[in-house]
């Protein structure tokens, strides 16, 4: 039976890049927490990171931590997410440990982990420059006070956030803020913080240059470890797979048509003004795949004289003028993904998946 349009996932190549990462951020004495996020915590994914040495999960969503505990999953698991406020009974019953910055927020963890026997970890998130959560440096040791203050929780750490909101790189400059931070905090306080996390697959770079600033030992990992990229440098890493999940699916039309709209034009069924350059005629294929199921822009043709040209809700249109072989209606059209393209499909209910 022809699968139509689905989501192929290679458990192998995702337990080797983690296998890789790991090796590499060892190194130097960094943890490397698997962020299931982008794959929304599919079991079956995160069992394969677990195989490549993966010791400590991270995830945004609390369902999919919950989901995660449901299913007999023990590992550490730290939410990525700055907590609700009306959430934070969820927060001490399913995770152990969750970056913060505020305080409402941390003193509700507190009362709510106090009242459960409990203490819940805090990673207080420092704002280096991107703009994104995160106390400004300047104010970090005030909120570490106030924080020492709560029986419910510990300060076990601060961490930094780049290239998600801002765009901001991660760089030895603003890196070394965040450990100056650390070390005012330890010194005034006279604690030991565990850990200080310096971003995600940005912040790779440093790693494999030698130049991650000394101390920094914590990196939250998702992109890099499942698609082999870095979206923020803008580069694929040489050393891991960049196949690991290839989008498949299906043509449904195959017809040659004029490359500009015919006729007086509006906006699209999106609201946007297509822009649409004429190369006269050409042949096009139409694939059962849209945009409510993922963006386009988040597919990339295996064969590189594919063209993605647009979409609609259902339908993804495709040049294939240029293309060497033989394509025909029922013939399966293969796609690598960005990271918005992997949130996207694996969100998908339209979307199978299918494991290799």
């Amino acid at each position: 039976m022809k699968l139509g349009t689905y989501l192929e996932i290679n458990l192998k190549k995702i337990q080797e890049n983690s296998s890789r990462i790991l090796e590499l951020c060892r190194s130097m004495d960094i943890q490397v927490l698997g962020v299931t996020k982008g794959f929304t915590a599919k079991p079956r994914i995160v069992r394969a990171m677990i195989a490549g040495g993966i010791e400590s999960l991270a995830d945004s969503r609390l369902e999919n931590i919950k989901m995660l505990r449901d299913r007999g999953f023990k590992q550490s698991m730290t939410l990525l997410r700055i907590p609700r406020l009306s959430a934070v009974d969820m927060v001490v019953e399913y995770t152990d440990c969750s970056v913060n910055s505020e305080y409402s927020v941390i003193k509700g963890l507190s009362d709510e982990a106090l009242s459960r026997g409990k203490k819940h970890d805090v990673v207080l998130m420092v704002d280096v420059g991107d703009l994104r959560e995160g106390v400004l440096p300047e104010d970090a040791l005030e909120m570490a006070k106030d924080i020492a203050m709560l029986k419910g929780v510990r300060l076990c750490g601060i961490g930094t956030n780049m290239g998600c909101f801002g765009g901001v790189l991660p760089t030895m400059r603003n890196l070394n803020l965040l450990m100056e931070v650390a070390g005012e905090i330890e010194k005034r306080l006279g604690i030991k913080l565990e850990v200080i996390s310096g971003g995600g697959t940005s912040s790779l770079q440093l790693v494999e240059r030698g130049q991650m600033p000394k101390g920094i030992n914590q990196l939250r990992i998702g992109e890099g470890l499942l698609l082999g990229t870095d979206t923020t440098h803008g580069r694929t890493i040489s050393w891991l797979h960049q196949d690991a999940f290839l989008a498949k699916t299906e043509v449904i039309e195959l017809k040659v048509k004029p490359s500009k709209p015919i006729g007086e034009t509006g906006r699209d069924s999106f609201g946007k003004i297509p822009s649409l350059v004429d190369k006269g005629l050409r042949k096009r294929a139409i694939v059962a795949l849209g945009k409510q199921d993922v963006n386009v822009d988040g597919l990339i043709p295996i064969d590189p004289n594919m063209h993605v040209l647009g979409g609609s809700s259902d339908h993804m249109i495709i040049d294939v003028t240029d293309v060497d072989e033989n394509i025909e209606v029922g013939d399966q059209l293969t796609f690598k993904l960005n990271y918005q393209g992997l949130l996207f499909l694996c969100n998908s209910r339209y979307v199978k998946k299918v494991y290799v």
